[in-house]
């Protein structure tokens, strides 16, 4: 009898699981700072494989399938949430950059993200990349939700402490910054790079369901935390407040040995500081230079144009110094 009545307790218990998630998922959808929200989501590029080999890993995996993989994840949790969610793609085909911010705009999209995956050179590092577009202190909005993203991209995809570089899309676009971003600028929103899928490592996880669902719910979890306080305010962009153009290396370029180099050069220049001498001052400055040119949105970026400009100060070139503070406050916020 005992056994019965313990079997009949269990069979209402479980019976009764699947009511109280169902409540459980309703409440947290009435009580989302998401609910109602117009969230326009671009997986980046598509369509693409006879066209370019930089933007596949040695094993034949493509960027735009993982943008794509993770996109579909993510619109599933944000409409679970109460969002309206639009995607610039649904499967592997081209869309014009321009194209993509316009179902942003048109739609009065209240946040654009764009997901991808990044290569380089070196396949021994993976870390996250975040691009807010323009000038930190104009699109504050971008560089406070994209502090937020670097935190839920290093809990959720990184197994340990992982630099995360928050950079404007002007380190890597000098002239014009990315055209998905500039197109939907008013808009909130970042182009995140959550990972480098040249590294052989995260190229196999980022094949499996489970990785891609975390980056989706770092994402979810970073646009969450975003709406749920003030969205900070997005100025007019200012001309006349950027520095001076730096040109770097692009997409196939970034695959060269040149740019292999990128931390070596940086380490050297560091070495080359520590003299006095006009000579390797000026080495210095080109190895920090290059560094910067090679992978201008790295983690050392901002070191490198640091030391820039305490190089050009003990060099005699003030103006130029002064240009250098400039892009370092607002192209690679701390």
């Amino acid at each position: 009898m005992q056994r019965i009545k313990t079997i009949a307790i269990l069979s209402i218990i479980l019976f009764q699981l699947p009511v109280l998630n169902i409540s459980a998922q309703v409440s947290s959808k009435e009580q989302s700072s998401l609910s109602g929200k117009i969230i326009c989501i671009d997986p980046g590029h598509g369509g693409s494989a006879a066209l370019d080999t930089y933007r596949q890993s040695a094993s034949g995996e493509r960027e735009e399938w993982i943008d794509l993989r993770v996109a579909l994840l993510l619109k599933e949790m944000l409409e679970k949430k109460g969002a309206k969610v639009l995607l610039t793609r649904s499967s592997d085909v081209p869309v014009p950059l321009a194209e993509r911010s316009k179902i942003a705009i048109d739609n009065r999209a209240d946040f654009f993200l764009s997901i991808h995956h990044n290569a380089t050179a070196d396949s021994t590092v993976n870390f996250p990349i975040i691009y807010y577009h323009g000038l930190a202190s104009e699109n504050q909005a971008g560089v406070v939700f994209s502090k937020y993203l670097s935190k839920t991209i290093q809990k959720y995809m990184y197994q340990t402490k992982t630099p995360v570089s928050v950079v404007s899309d002007f380190t890597i676009f000098s002239a014009a910054g990315s055209s998905v971003l500039r197109g939907s600028y008013g808009i909130p929103g970042v182009l995140a790079e959550a990972s480098l899928f040249t590294n052989p490592g995260e190229e196999k996880r980022l094949k499996t369901r489970e990785h891609n669902y975390n980056e989706a719910l770092a994402f979810c979890k970073a646009i969450e935390k975003f709406f749920k306080g003030t969205v900070p305010p997005i100025l007019a962009k200012t001309s006349a407040k950027f520095p001076p153009q730096f040109t770097t290396l692009q997409e196939a370029e970034r695959m060269s040995p040149v740019a292999r180099r990128w931390h070596q050069d940086y380490t050297e220049g560091k070495e080359l500081m520590k003299s006095k001498d006009k000579e390797s001052l000026q080495k210095a400055y080109d190895l920090f230079t290059q560094s910067a040119r090679s992978f201008p949105d790295s983690y050392v970026a901002a070191k490198c144009h640091t030391y820039r400009v305490v190089l050009l100060r003990k060099l005699g070139k003030e103006d130029e110094a002064l240009q250098e503070e400039i892009r370092v406050k607002e192209f690679y916020p701390k």
